[in-house]
């Protein structure tokens, strides 16, 4: 078959879906892979990309259309089929209701499902033509309507109601499925702000500047290796909340810094650019290649004070003990802050998260060890729940006498130690950061 004009894109978006599935790969790993192996040039990798994303971001609201159209068993593939089309139907403006529904009957005879092709185009059709006066979903008002609607879990709403309310967590849910924004740092030491931001505008670039956060700059998304100055290291990717958790640091010029789980660098680099290339800098992590991703970062950026280490963070090594006036410990979590990057996190069974909150203790009260006496211990993760959050720092506290929580500030709010970054409030990831000294 000869595909017509974005056809390919929607076949490429219909493997990435089934390898996640099928493996477990992860969302990002698995477009970029299939965008190289189908040679996909750039509009259809961005309508790839869009499609994956999206489906994965809304499949439970797709399956409620789906299902209340259809009382047929389905097949898995068969589902992703009608999913993608459902998405162009309900999400994607641009896309006449009758490509979307032609597109999906190639596509499902394209991948063996010529059978089905008269369910799809039925299917899709009835969704079309129903798109101002769709069924409503049940329950309005309850964690089942959230989870449906947004297409997150049900104990992920039922928790989030619990905590914050209806309404915050309604809006963290919304902010989750919104299109993927891509934030960038400015290289400082070697391009001020306002020249990047010149070269911008010369380019004709949209972004959005933070006045308050000097260097950060957010772009509507994008390939970061296709933007203007890359080989030349001139910025890097990094989430403002990221780069505020660095912030919050307070790291200077001269200081010794391990940066305990390191990859793939931002932190790192982040630490390098306020050090002004002066200090020294271990940055280490559990897995030795992807400190691969950390040396070639570095020697992008121009930054000479980062060196790498292989090293899990929970093995007490005395030779570090009290070797550093900065500490930053962006421990392994469960993700759900950033599942608006990575959508398949939502998917997590609850249960598998149960052992985090034990492995972070043990990190932190381990590292806690490295800090020299009226040194800094930065605690961060990219996650929003309290238990491996604020949990686990107040229990750390409770051990270790010597540490206390230093106050600080984000975007002028007076935080007490901690804060938690939500992307309905800071237009940031989910994300955790709690900083502590070590008494004299």
């Amino acid at each position: 078959m000869r595909e017509t004009e974005n056809c390919g894109a929607r076949y490429a978006a219909l493997v990435c879906l089934e390898r996640y599935r099928r493996d477990g790969t992860w969302s990002g790993a698995g477009i970029d892979s299939i965008i190289k192996k189908y040679r996909l040039e750039r509009r259809d990798a961005a309508l790839t990309a869009r499609l994956c994303l999206g489906v994965l971001q809304n499949s439970s609201l797709c399956d409620y259309y789906i299902d209340f159209y259809s009382s047929a068993k389905l097949e898995p593939k068969l589902r992703d089929v009608l999913r993608l089309g459902v998405y162009q139907l309900l999400f994607m403006d641009k896309i006449p209701d009758r490509a979307a529904v032609s597109e999906s009957v190639a596509l499902c005879k394209s991948c063996g499902y010529s059978r089905a092709s008269g369910l799809v185009n039925a299917v899709l059709r009835r969704i079309a033509e129903n798109k101002s006066k769709l069924p409503e979903i049940p329950g309005k008002g309850s964690a089942g309507y959230l989870s449906i609607k947004y297409s997150h879990p049900c104990w992920l709403a039922e928790y989030l109601i619990e905590k914050k309310g209806y309404e915050f967590a309604e809006a963290f849910f919304e902010a989750n499925n919104r299109p993927g924004k891509l934030s960038i740092q400015v290289n400082r030491l070697r391009v001020t702000s306002a020249d990047y931001i010149r070269a911008l505008d010369r380019a004709d670039i949209p972004y959005r500047y933070f006045q308050e956060l000097p260097g950060c700059i957010e772009l509507p998304g994008g390939n970061a290796v296709e933007l203007l100055g890359f080989e030349e290291g001139l910025f890097y990717v990094q989430d403002r909340a990221a780069r505020l958790a660095v912030e919050i640091a307070e790291p200077r010029p001269g200081m010794s810094v391990l940066d305990a789980c390191s990859c793939p660098g931002g932190k790192s680099f982040a630490a390098a650019i306020a050090m002004e290339n002066k200090g020294s800098i271990l940055a280490r992590d559990i897995h030795e290649k992807k400190l691969r991703l950390v040396e070639q970062g570095a020697r992008r950026l121009g930054i000479d004070i980062i060196v790498t280490a292989c090293g899990d963070a929970r093995a007490p090594e005395e030779k570090l003990r009290e070797g550093f006036d900065l500490v930053i410990a962006d421990v392994p979590c469960s993700g759900f802050g950033v599942i608006g990057k990575k959508p398949e996190i939502r998917y997590k069974d609850r249960e598998s998260l149960g052992g985090l909150p034990g492995m972070q203790r043990d990190i932190i009260g381990n590292l806690a060890d490295f800090v020299k006496p009226g040194g800094t211990l930065v605690y961060s993760t990219c996650t929003i729940f309290e238990e491996e959050n604020e949990q686990v720092v107040m229990e750390f506290l409770e051990c270790r006498k010597d540490f206390r929580l230093q106050p600080f500030s984000v975007n002028g709010r007076e935080c007490a130690g901690m804060y938690t970054f939500w992307p309905n409030v800071d237009g940031t990831d989910g994300f955790f950061a709690a900083k502590l000294i070590r008494e004299h």
